[in-house]
């Protein structure tokens, strides 16, 4: 995926989403409140979450992620 692509993804999902990553050792780590306009692509993955935690992700280690769409007030 280019960087366009994985932002175009994940920002379709919602303008804040959680997100789960599971590295290749086999841990997991839940990023809840991921503000998707900040998500770059580099040498490493950066985010920013709601409660202004920078977050750095080198992709090499990661197996796969999941996307969680932030819940509507109406649901």
């Amino acid at each position: 995926m280019t960087q366009n692509n994985l932002k175009s993804f994940v920002t379709r999902k919602g303008k804040v989403v959680d997100e789960i990553i599971q590295f290749s050792n086999g841990n997991k780590k839940t990023f809840r409140g991921v503000k998707t306009e900040t998500i770059e692509q580099s040498e490493f993955t950066h985010f920013e979450l709601e409660n202004g935690h920078l977050i750095g992700v080198n992709p090499v280690n990661v197996d796969w992620f999941e996307v969680i769409p932030e819940k509507k007030d109406n649901e």
